[in-house]
């Protein structure tokens, strides 16, 4: 593991060091999650382009991506010429003091360059190489181009997910990309456990469509005993009662879920209609499911006559779960968010500030933290070059005029 330690960085991975190629969200966002606990995380840039990521988003003040600086937060950036030879051996020498590459490009693309698994277990035996995909890096599909809406597709999410008289739909975020790289950010920490065990590195395969397959409950069991092909429901679970989004009078929408037999009884009594928990119909989960359509409707002409905050403070102490539906705006006021600090404002040379999203989960006495948005290109182009890679003054010149790397920047430089 790596023995340099930067102070501003906190966690439990202080002691790893990151090498991070790719671009876009998949691996990048494995790599966001593992320098949120600390680890050192190195990313290489294509000199004077750097990662599409810096140019995506929907809003765009000063001309910028808001996304970056959250994709990015406490990295480190370094522009890179990975198809140059020269490049290729700077990041084996790279690699001989980290811990994990992280990469997602297609499958055969670090073999091309000679940084594949082999090359790299030469140099350190110990190395951890998490590699995200669309398929995973074997099989017929595995050299196709696969982005996270196609591992969706072909999880099994997209089918499910949309109102019945609709087409299939997709989440609102990237959610294939992210749960691929959530399950290459636990199956790295699983291996790094393993080299501290036995001291062999090993790959990392992280495939899209199989992150959303594995969290796709028992939609293939079903299928296999029961012939069962789930279909969209939109806005709630078949057979799962009462659980859906109720109107209140003041035009607002709540969620309520109080399909366990006793949370329904607590309900019912909310709804001045103890009789109802009582009623056949009603008394058991399999009962309600077969009327759901039935109870919502029951359960909505009674929200609808009760104002929000009255019906939120009425079923909170009543103990059933509710929640209201949230935006940013609502976010950023819920006194829950912040008595947790579940938003952060992290300096921006720009901004000034920028509220983001906190590191989760929260961990007890080794806390991950946000330190940094995501950097400027090529910011940390001196610190690594200089400091880790040990080249003077000279090779840096000869590299960066052959347009190898990029040059050293200062702090002001980074900015402009």
């Amino acid at each position: 593991m790596s023995t340099a330690r930067d102070a501003s960085r906190s966690g439990p991975l202080t002691d790893l060091r990151v090498i991070e190629m790719g671009q876009l969200l998949a691996g990048p966002f494995c790599g966001q999650l593992l320098a949120d606990f600390g680890a050192e995380v190195i990313k290489i840039e294509q000199p004077g382009l750097g990662d599409p990521m810096r140019e995506w988003g929907r809003e765009k003040p000063h001309g910028l991506s808001l996304w970056w600086p959250v994709i990015a937060r406490n990295k480190k950036s370094i522009e890179l010429n990975a198809r140059e030879k020269d490049g290729q051996d700077l990041i084996r020498k790279l690699v001989a003091s980290a811990d994990i590459v992280l990469e997602n490009f297609r499958p055969g693309t670090m073999e091309k360059w000679g940084l594949g698994y082999e090359d790299l277990a030469k140099i350190n035996p110990k190395i951890v190489m998490i590699r995200v995909s669309g398929y995973g890096q074997t099989g017929p599909y595995s050299e196709k181009a696969g982005y996270g809406a196609i591992g969706e597709a072909m999880g099994g999410l997209r089918y499910v997910v949309g109102d019945p008289s609709s087409p299939p739909s997709r989440m609102g975020i990237s959610i294939g990309d992210t749960m691929a790289a959530t399950f290459a950010c636990l199956g790295g920490m699983m291996a790094i456990h393993n080299v501290q065990r036995t001291g062999r590195g090993q790959v990392v395969d992280s495939a899209i469509y199989e992150a959303i397959l594995a969290i796709m409950e028992s939609l293939v069991t079903e299928y296999d005993k029961a012939g069962y092909i789930r279909e969209r429901t939109g806005a709630i679970l078949p057979n799962v009662s009462p659980s859906n989004i109720y109107p209140t009078r003041d035009g607002k929408l709540m969620l309520i879920a109080a399909n366990q037999d006793t949370v329904f009884k607590r309900l019912a009594e909310a709804m001045g209609r103890p009789d109802l928990a009582a009623d056949p119909r009603y008394a058991t989960h399999s009962a309600r499911g077969a009327v759901q359509k039935e109870l919502d409707d029951l359960i909505g002409a009674w929200t609808v006559t009760v104002d929000a905050e009255a019906l939120g403070t009425l079923l909170d102490d009543k103990g059933v779960p509710r929640g209201d539906i949230y935006r940013a705006p609502d976010m950023l006021e819920d006194a829950h968010f912040k008595a947790r600090e579940a938003i952060v404002s992290v300096s921006h040379r720009i901004f000034g500030s920028l509220k983001m999203q906190s590191v989760a989960p929260k961990l007890s006495e080794t806390p991950g933290k946000v330190v940094a948005c995501g950097p400027e290109l090529g910011e940390h182009n001196g610190e690594v070059f200089q400091r880790i890679l040990g080249l003077d003054d000279a090779r840096i010149a000869d590299l960066v005029q052959r347009g190898v790397i990029g040059a050293p920047k200062t702090f002001k430089q980074a900015a402009e």
